[in-house]
Parts: C-alpha cells; structure tokens; sequence
C-alpha cells in the first residue's frame, strides 16, 4: 500500500544542500503579516550544528550576532517555512559542533566589561599623568647584543 505524502517543499532538494558546520548561510524564512500577508525575511549566520542528519527530524542551528548580542535560532531543515537556504562562504574547521563559539564571545565581552569596571576605578588625576608622561624604552644589555 503506497502512502501518498503531501508537503509544499522539495525534500529532495533539501537533502542535496549538504550544510555542515562552519558554513556561512542565508536562511529565508515566510513571516505571516496581518491579513495572511507572507513577507520573506532573512538570517545570515554561521552554522554552529547540525543534528539528524538529512532524517524526518533534522534541525541545524544558525548564530549571528546582531548590536553586540549574539542571536542563536534552530530552524528544521524540512520546515515549509523555509523558502530558501543559500550557502555564502563554507569555513574548514575541525570540529562537528561549533558550540565553543558561543563561550568565547561571551567570555571576551566579560573580559571587556572588567576592563571597563577597572578603567572606572582609576581616579582621573592618574590617567591623566600616564597619559602626559613619555614612553621610554628600556636599554637592552651587552650580553644579548
């Protein structure tokens, strides 16, 4: 007994994109306005997973970061939603999921908000006085010359 299978999008297709960590995408998306209305919309990011495979339930996820936040989504890679999925740039890294990512953006932005902590600390007389004072370099000895 055949089973007749009704979907809008082309599974075929879909299972040719060959996506794969490191690559950078364009996802458009349909996003249902008022009144029915369907706009395109895009999101262009790196591909940090990839999960399932090309299976019934295969999502791969997609960071970009937007005004110094970092905006991860997980978009199912047969979603009728999805109009179209452009691969941009393809990255060789040696790693399946990329989730180190994410920790090291928010690790360097910890480390900038403590530099700016510090710098508030420091009363301005001293910055001051670093600023005029010149930089001298130190003499390098006879024995490495």
């Amino acid at each position: 007994m055949a089973t007749k299978v009704i979907t809008t999008i082309n599974v075929e297709d879909r299972k040719k994109l060959d996506l794969r960590a490191g690559d950078t995408v364009r996802v458009w998306q349909k996003i249902e306005e008022d009144k029915g209305r369907v706009r395109l919309q895009a999101f262009e990011g790196i591909i940090t997973a990839c999960k399932h495979g090309t299976e019934a339930g295969a999502t791969f996820t997609v960071r970009k970061v937007i005004d110094g936040i970092g905006v991860e989504r997980i978009f199912p890679l047969y979603s009728p939603m999805i109009s179209e999925v452009e691969t941009i740039r393809r990255s060789k890294v040696r790693r399946a999921k990329l989730y180190f990512i994410t920790r090291k953006a928010a690790k360097e932005i910890r480390h900038k908000m403590r530099r700016i902590l510090a710098m508030k600390d420091v009363p301005e007389s001293e910055l001051e006085a670093a600023a005029a004072s010149p930089v001298v370099a130190a003499p390098i000895p006879e024995a490495v010359k």
